[in-house]
Order: structure tokens, then sequence, then C-alpha cells
């Protein structure tokens, strides 16, 4: 999560805003472990 400074820091006020990035990060993260984005 540290190559998210969205996430790492808040900057969003809602919760939903920050809960779908932070849903959007483990996505990305999942992507990558799996190669289909690079």
């Amino acid at each position: 999560m540290n190559r998210f400074r969205r996430v790492l820091i808040r900057w969003e006020k809602l919760a939903k805003t920050y809960l779908a990035f932070l849903h959007l990060a483990c996505a990305v993260i999942t992507w990558r472990a799996i190669g289909l984005l690079e």
C-alpha cells in the first residue's frame, strides 16, 4: 500500500471515497501479482 499515496495519506473526507480508492489499490496490486497489468 505504500506505493499508493492517495491511500497511504487519507486526503478524502468521505469514508465511501476512501474505501473506493482502497479497493482500487487492492485490485491493482492483485492484477500486477497475476500478471495482467505490467
